[in-house]
């Protein structure tokens, strides 16, 4: 995945970088695994 930094406006290359990920599903799957336990981490 690549986003280009035109005219040093790293900003508007950040959003378009986080609209490719939320795209993709990204967010959604890192979210997923940070609630997942593992039943024998859990107590």
């Amino acid at each position: 995945m690549q986003v280009f930094v035109r005219d040093n406006n790293v900003e508007q290359a950040i959003r378009a970088l986080k609209k490719k990920l939320q795209r993709e599903g990204v967010f959604r799957e890192m979210k997923e695994r940070r609630a997942y336990e593992k039943p024998s981490d859990a107590g």
